[in-house]
């Protein structure tokens, strides 16, 4: 046993009713009850209290009482030396009664006292104050010393055994508290992720649709500064203006798709690809069995796709594309590779951040795959490969 467990107080937890069900709670009680008014009417009726002794009968029973309250009291705010004092008086309560010819409550008293400090007290206190209470009722005890004696240690042991049982409870109410407080953070912890998550999409769907608007309305800006007559240039621009307001519906329809997705709710990656390039005008190869794909390995699939094809119409306008969708057996690859850009990348590349595949490539990594891009054979290359 280490000095710490000499000097320091039970736990908080044992000191009160915290745990402690409602069956044993009122059992308690009642016990209590009877003991209390089983020594009351022995006392109270017995020979020697008549007339204004029996006042101070009462009078000095209702101060144990509330002596006895006092010293719960003080033992659970942890209070040593007011606990100290409390026993003390307790004490003298005891041997008045033992005076007076009343031995019931002053037997009961000492035994209460002595298990009481055992349970509530720091063991360098309680045992001390223990073996006084027991003592007392050793000398005035008028039973064999070897029935006085196996009585003396069975209450000693008892109170100790009160006290561990006490323990035990408070040590069980403490881990439910932190067991309580870690779901508690756990599921803090899991409604930041989602968010992170959410927010993550929500920027990668809108980061890819403005950067596909910048493209168009570049474009038009081009086109307006440029020409010379813009009665003759207004369809072009009108075609400008009407595809950057459907990349806008596409970025509101991504947005409810991630979304979506995230709820478990998503259309398959194949199909998705095939309606992208189709409207792209982009040939798509799909190899190895297809399979339905974990909600973030196929919203990095969708992504990485998206943003491969739009940096192709912002910095090789006019290239031939071509998209490979491939299952492996522990993950998913995708291959986005373009030929032979006819337009001038100067123009259009400025718009945007910049930071498209740098994002996706982040997002490969969460997931704990790759993503890598740059030049081919013949033009650009983005390969993305992730856990499925």
């Amino acid at each position: 046993m280490t000095l710490n467990s000499w000097t320091s107080w039970p736990l908080r937890e044992s000191l009160s009713r915290e745990g402690v069900s409602d069956a044993r709670m009122w059992i308690g009680r009642a016990v209590r009850a009877v003991v209390v008014a089983g020594l009351v009417w022995i006392t109270l009726t017995g020979p020697g209290f008549t007339g204004w002794s029996l006042v101070a009968a009462c009078a000095g029973m209702a101060a144990t009482f509330l002596a006895f309250r006092g010293f719960f009291r003080m033992t659970a705010d942890r209070r040593l030396w007011l606990s100290i004092g409390l026993f003390a008086v307790l004490e003298a309560a005891a041997f008045g009664w033992e005076f007076t010819g009343a031995r019931a409550p002053a037997i009961v008293l000492w035994c209460a006292c002595a298990i009481t400090a055992m349970e509530r007290l720091p063991l360098s206190v309680a045992v001390p104050c223990s073996t006084v209470a027991l003592g007392a009722y050793a000398v005035v005890s008028h039973d064999n010393w070897v029935a006085t004696a196996a009585t003396t240690v069975g209450l000693g042991l008892a109170g100790y055994v009160v006290r561990l049982d006490a323990e035990a409870r408070g040590n069980a109410q403490r881990l439910l508290a932190q067991e309580r407080a870690a779901r508690t953070a756990e599921a803090e912890s899991a409604a930041l992720t989602e968010r992170g998550r959410i927010a993550r999409e929500i920027h990668d769907v809108l980061a890819h649709s403005l950067s596909a608007q910048l493209v168009h309305l570049e474009a038009a800006r081009l086109l307006i500064q440029r020409s010379t007559d813009l009665e003759a240039d207004r369809d072009q621009l009108l075609d400008r203006v009407v595809a950057c307001r459907g990349m806008a519906r596409e970025g509101l329809d991504g947005t409810r798709e991630a979304l979506s997705a995230l709820r478990g709710e998503m259309v398959p990656v194949e199909d998705f690809l095939r309606s992208l390039t189709a409207a792209e005008g982009v040939r798509l190869e799909v190899r190895g069995e297809g399979r339905a794909l974990p909600a973030e390995a196929g919203l990095a699939v969708r992504r990485v796709a998206q943003e491969a094809l739009t940096n192709v119409r912002k910095h090789a306008p006019g290239a031939r594309v071509d998209v490979r969708l491939e299952y492996a057996r522990d993950d998913v690859g995708l291959e986005v590779r373009d030929f032979g850009g006819r337009g001038k990348p100067g123009e259009l590349a400025s718009s945007g951040s910049g930071y498209g595949l740098l994002g996706m490539r982040e997002r490969a990594e969460l997931l704990g795959g790759t993503l890598d891009s740059g030049p081919g054979e013949e033009g650009f290359v983005v390969r993305l490969r992730v856990p499925a």
